[in-house]
This record gives structure tokens, C-alpha cells and sequence, in this order.
């Protein structure tokens, strides 16, 4: 996925803000629940997908590895809570 194209479904798409810490931002797209669980995040111009069940990179584009890195490990401390405002905006 481009960065324009990751730009464009930003514009597109409602996008439930879960969650922000350390300059990350953690996100769900509104049109995405019918994947299996997973969340988004962006940081200084670059973006990644993580699934939940187990937590595992899916992509990342113009992020860090570092900034990849701390991003899973906030993903881990606070999965609980991910999963649970998944529910509420995917009905699950």
C-alpha cells in the first residue's frame, strides 16, 4: 500500500480513535469489521497493521523498526482494551 493510497482511506473512512501514546496513534477504519481483529497505528508520517488474536505485524510502510517495535509492545500492554472497543464498534 502507498503512502498516498494509506492518505486516501484516511480521507475516505470514519476512523474510531482508540487509543494515543508516545506520538502513536491507534485507530480502526469504520469499513474494516469484517476482518478478523486488528489494529491500526501512525507515527510521524508512517503507518502499520497489527492483528490481535495472536498479536502479529500484518504491514508497516515508512515507520521505524523501532517505532514498529514499541508500537507492539503498547499493543500488548493494553490489548484487553483494544479488543474491548473493538466490540463496541464492531458488535462482537
Amino acid at each position: 500500500m502507498s503512502i498516498t493510497y494509506g492518505l486516501f482511506l484516511l480521507s475516505l473512512y470514519s476512523m474510531p480513535e482508540v487509543l494515543r501514546k508516545y506520538g502513536f496513534v491507534f485507530f480502526f477504519y469504520s469499513n474494516e469489521g469484517q476482518e478478523p481483529i486488528h489494529i491500526h497505528v501512525r507515527k510521524a508520517g508512517g503507518f502499520a497493521k497489527f492483528w490481535l488474536e495472536p498479536v502479529e505485524l500484518e504491514f508497516s510502510q515508512g515507520m521505524k523498526t523501532g517505532d514498529v517495535k514499541q508500537a507492539e509492545d503498547i499493543i500488548l500492554q493494553n490489548r484487553e482494551f483494544i479488543i474491548e472497543k473493538w466490540n463496541e464498534v464492531f458488535g462482537g
